[in-house]
C-alpha cells in the first residue's frame, strides 16, 4: 500500500491522511521536508517519530505538494469539505455543509477546539480550595502574595506546590481559566464583548482580544459568530 501511494503522487495524484492517517503517509516517507497537521494528542509521538516532517500543530489541515492532512476527527470533516469546494466548487461544498450541519469554511487553528489541560482538583487539598476560589471570583485582581497566603503557605512554597499541583503557574492557570469562560460565555448569552473581559477578569477588552487571538487564531467576534446558541452551558448569573 505504500508504495501504491507513492507511485500515485508521483503521477500528480492527490493524498489524503486524516487525523492519524497523516502516520501512513509519513511511513511511506510522502511527508519528509514537508508541511503537515495530525491529532493533538499526538503531536509529540509524531515529532519523534518523523522529526523531518514540519508539523504544524494549529493547523485544522495541511495542503503541501498535493499531500493532504488533517487534525482530529472534525477537523478532517473541515479537510474533506476544502476538497470538495477544489472540485465542485463552493456552492456544493456550502450546500452539503448544510446537509451536515458544519461550517461550511471554519478558519483557525486546531488550538481553538482543544479542551483545556487544567485539572478539576488536585491531589493537594489545600490547592483544590484555591483552584475553586479562582473559579468562583474570576473578575479579581489575584496577586500571588495573597494567594499564598490564602493557601497558608509562604510565597516561595506556594508557587511551588502550584506548580506541582496542576503543571503550569499562576499566571498559566487563570489566563488559560479566564479564556475558557470567555469561551461559555460568547457561545451562550449575547453580552457586549466588553462586559464580557470586565466579567472573566481582563483588564481591558484589548487585552482580552490579544490573548484570545492569540490563543485560538480567531478573534472573539468570529468566535461567536461561528458557536453562539450551539453549546448552550452558562448562564450569566454563574459568574460571579
Amino acid at each position: 500500500m505504500l508504495d501504491a501511494m507513492v507511485e500515485a503522487h508521483a503521477r500528480g495524484n492527490q493524498v489524503v491522511g486524516l487525523c492519524l492517517g497523516t502516520y501512513v503517509l509519513a511511513y511511506a516517507g510522502l511527508l519528509k521536508n514537508h508541511k503537515a497537521a495530525t491529532h493533538w494528542e499526538f503531536e509529540q509521538d509524531f515529532i519523534n517519530r518523523f522529526p523531518d516532517v514540519e508539523l504544524d500543530c494549529n493547523a485544522l489541515y495541511v495542503d503541501d505538494d498535493r499531500l493532504i492532512t488533517s487534525a482530529g476527527t472534525a477537523a478532517g470533516l473541515d479537510c474533506c469539505l476544502y476538497l470538495v469546494r477544489q472540485r465542485y466548487g463552493s456552492v456544493i461544498a456550502n450546500r452539503l455543509a448544510r446537509r451536515m450541519v458544519i461550517p461550511p469554511y471554519r478558519e483557525g487553528g486546531q488550538a481553538q477546539f482543544i479542551e483545556r489541560p487544567v485539572p478539576v482538583s488536585t491531589q493537594d487539598a489545600r490547592i483544590n480550595r484555591l483552584l475553586d476560589y479562582l473559579r468562583n471570583n474570576p473578575n479579581k485582581m489575584h496577586g500571588l502574595d495573597e494567594l499564598a497566603r490564602y493557601s497558608m503557605m509562604s510565597r516561595r512554597t506556594f508557587t511551588r506546590q502550584f506548580y506541582k499541583a496542576t503543571g503550569m503557574s499562576v499566571g498559566e492557570w487563570l489566563l488559560i481559566e479566564r479564556l475558557q469562560r470567555s469561551q461559555e460565555l460568547l457561545e451562550s448569552i449575547s453580552l457586549a464583548i466588553d462586559t464580557i473581559a470586565e466579567q472573566v477578569g481582563f483588564q481591558s477588552t484589548v487585552s482580552l482580544r490579544q490573548h484570545f487571538k492569540h490563543r485560538f487564531n480567531v478573534t472573539p467576534s468570529e468566535w461567536r459568530k461561528t458557536f453562539q446558541g450551539k453549546h448552550p452551558r452558562l448562564a450569566s448569573a454563574e459568574i460571579a
